[in-house]
């Protein structure tokens, strides 16, 4: 990077640092570090919600998702408008008239302590890995950019982060997050605009979004139904749907946004809002990803978007023919460019058959090139068995570094930060809230000073740091980063969902049913995922219905029907 971007990203991240520091002040007790003591207007909350959904994740794989598999991605957020609605209905009024600080508190007023303990563990468990995870992605950036090692810059990153999460708590984690918000949306904006702009003159926006049309790049609804095809129209409404249920319902990283709403009114609009706005928002990122393929149709793409990692093989007994498959590489991107060129004057004069014929060859070029660059793949493991062979979450990077002017990429680069900081200030907020009121609290010292469980709250907003930022450690082979967040939170959501449903529903259900309930289920889900019967879309659906079904079984035999009270 130049000196510029240097400047711009360093500038960006240390003003973030400052006014995150400078919101922390007044905080004297648990319900201002928590809860902000129930201040937050609906569009603080908005973007508190928005900024905690979307991580770096959402940033730096989501185009490279694109890229590799087209926008189908999309369909995965369809259920989620429908989720905010119930949300609205159910869950906001019960834990606004409750005043709890965490929704697994309810649990306990609901069935019993056990219960409530296993929801909060599980939580815990799914939040603290995916949390890692999200702290790993902006560490790929930086030690990919530099050829830092990525265990230290993993190290760095959580550290800067952790610096204003544990002295500002949620004021300072959702005053920041709507802060970064506007950074993000802009930079993206340019980024998308920088795309289109940077293809050749007599292609514009509408020429490149038929050419990405042609290769299959905008395929937004998928019908057919499949159980094992992760993105349809099916899995994403039905799937989505309860998945967004238990993220927004039940976890402690939303919950923790929208109680801290100064009425229902507010939560509600907050996560209405959000119901309208997620689905654009993440269409217009893929879409950036879609149009970025268009990009390297006319313009030359490394056979693996991962160069340092090439450049490794390339100093090993395998770099003769690693060379070699990258000239052919090469020859039949140059072969692409022309046959590009040929379907975009196709499409301009409208010819059916024209267009038909260009497509093909094209797609058949596209194939081949496919196929050659497996072939490196296999040559790129043999060289370094550690190695991650799936590219995807280095396809935007690659692009921003490689072909964005000076200042913009510092920008980028900025951006990608902000956002994992966000969402994972918030996940430690929320991990550290957990933590102290459903299990220190509740179960090791109920009573103490107000200043006590501050000082305990900060301090586990830092263990959980620490613990995250080792979880980073493991996470950077582990493939697209986006998808791993999802898969990882479709393993408990449904569960944890479940337990939520029959708390509300099935009034006649008590706590020993459901906990038991949760533990076998969360048992079959692990079990049906390892054995890859369905799509982990599925998993949360699957999840939810078998607690309800199996709470309503062995209430039969353990228990007496117990009456909520709540």
């Amino acid at each position: 990077m130049s000196i510029l971007d240097w400047v711009v990203l360093v500038g960006t991240l240390t003003m973030i640092i400052l006014y995150g520091v400078w919101k922390s002040r007044g905080q004297r007790n648990m319900e201002s570090y928590f809860l902000d003591n129930q201040s937050m207007p609906w569009y603080i909350v908005l973007l508190s919600i928005i900024g905690t959904q979307a991580s770096a994740v959402t940033f730096i794989s989501a185009p490279g998702q694109a890229y590799t598999d087209g926008m189908r991605f999309v369909q995965y957020y369809f259920g989620l408008p429908i989720a905010m609605v119930v949300l609205c209905i159910t869950f906001v009024p019960i834990f606004h008239k409750l005043k709890v600080y965490t929704a697994y508190e309810f649990l306990e007023r609901r069935f019993d302590l056990k219960t409530r303990t296993l929801a909060s563990s599980l939580f815990l468990i799914q939040r603290g890995l995916s949390t890692g995870i999200s702290i790993c992605a902006p560490s790929i950036i930086l030690s990919s950019l530099l050829g830092w090692n990525l265990y230290w810059t993993n190290m760095i990153m959580g550290g800067l982060l952790i610096i204003y999460t544990v002295a500002g708590g949620t004021r300072a984690v959702a005053y920041t997050q709507t802060f970064q918000l506007v950074i993000i949306f802009g930079g993206m904006f340019l980024a998308g605009w920088m795309v289109v702009h940077l293809l050749p003159a007599d292609i514009d926006f509408k020429e490149a979004l038929q050419v990405s049309g042609k290769m299959d790049k905008l395929n937004v609804i998928v019908t057919k139904f499949d159980w094992q095809d992760k993105y349809n129209i099916w899995s994403g409404i039905i799937g989505g749907f309860f998945l967004a249920l238990s993220y927004f319902g039940t976890d402690q990283s939303q919950v923790g946004r929208y109680i801290t709403a100064k009425s229902v009114k507010e939560s509600r609009l907050g996560l209405l809002m959000n119901g309208l706005v997620k689905v654009p928002m993440q269409f217009v990122i893929l879409l950036i990803g879609a149009l970025v393929f268009v990009f390297y149709l006319y313009f030359r793409a490394p056979i693996f978007f991962n160069e340092a990692q090439l450049a490794k093989v390339h100093r090993t007994e395998q770099g003769a023919a690693l060379m070699a498959l990258e000239k052919e590489y090469d020859d039949l991107g140059k072969i692409k460019q022309a046959q590009v060129k040929n379907l975009a004057a196709a499409i301009e004069g409208g010819s059916h058959e024209r267009i038909a014929s260009a497509k093909s060859e094209l797609k058949a070029t596209d194939t081949r090139s496919q196929e050659v660059r497996n072939s490196a793949i296999s040559l790129i493991k043999k060289a370094d068995p550690t190695a991650d062979t799936n590219d995807t979450n280095y396809i935007f990077l690659h692009f921003v570094v490689n072909s964005l002017p000076k200042g913009l990429v510092g920008l980028l680069i900025a951006i990608i930060f902000l956002a994992a900081w966000g969402s994972i200030a918030a996940a430690l907020n929320s991990l550290a809230s957990t933590t102290v009121i459903d299990i220190y609290q509740r179960i090791y010292n109920k009573e103490a000073s107000p200043e006590h469980y501050l000082k305990v709250s900060k301090l586990w907003t830092l263990v959980w740091g620490v613990f995250c930022i080792a979880v980073a450690q493991f996470a950077g082979s582990l493939g697209s980063l986006i998808e791993v967040v999802n898969v990882l939170g479709s393993w408990f959501y449904g569960v944890i969902l479940g337990i939520f449903m029959v708390a509300f529903y099935m009034k006649k259900v008590g706590g020993t049913a459901t906990f038991w309930s949760a533990v076998v289920s969360e048992i079959v889900v692990l079990v049906i995922y390892w054995t890859g019967t369905v799509s982990f879309l599925w998993l949360n659906a699957i999840g939810c219905l078998l607690v309800i079904l199996l709470a309503y079984l062995f209430q039969l035999f353990l228990e007496k029907p117990r009456v909520a009270n709540s």
